[in-house]
């Protein structure tokens, strides 16, 4: 199993959201949390500028199986181009407990 922390703008969360429900992702955690970027437009400038911007922080946990396809969609969904459009940081898994039920594994996920 893997887990995806996906951080991006946060105009973009509903598109992320209807594009992964077909994947039958057993659950998400968004986070509303703020990116600090550099600003490194002129290059003349002798002091860095730190901005402060609105992203998501999804959080998911999928099977092996399912994470190029969710890396896939999520990226189709966020990618502009332009900077800001955030970053996917991908985690093993090494174990996870559906507390109500007890199961463990991939039937907790």
């Amino acid at each position: 199993m893997k887990k995806i922390d996906a951080i991006f703008p946060a105009d973009r969360l509903e598109r992320v959201k209807n594009i992964l429900y077909p994947l039958n992702i057993g659950g998400m955690i968004v986070s509303h949390v703020r990116g600090i970027g550099l600003q490194r437009g002129d290059l003349k400038q002798k002091e860095k500028r730190f901005f402060e911007f609105p992203k998501i922080k999804l959080e998911l946990v999928v099977r092996d199986s399912e994470l190029q396809k969710a890396l896939d969609l999520i990226i189709e969904t966020t990618q502009t181009g332009h900077l800001g459009d955030g970053k996917i940081f991908i985690y093993d898994i090494h174990e996870t407990v559906r507390i109500r039920t007890g199961e463990y594994g991939e039937n907790a996920v």
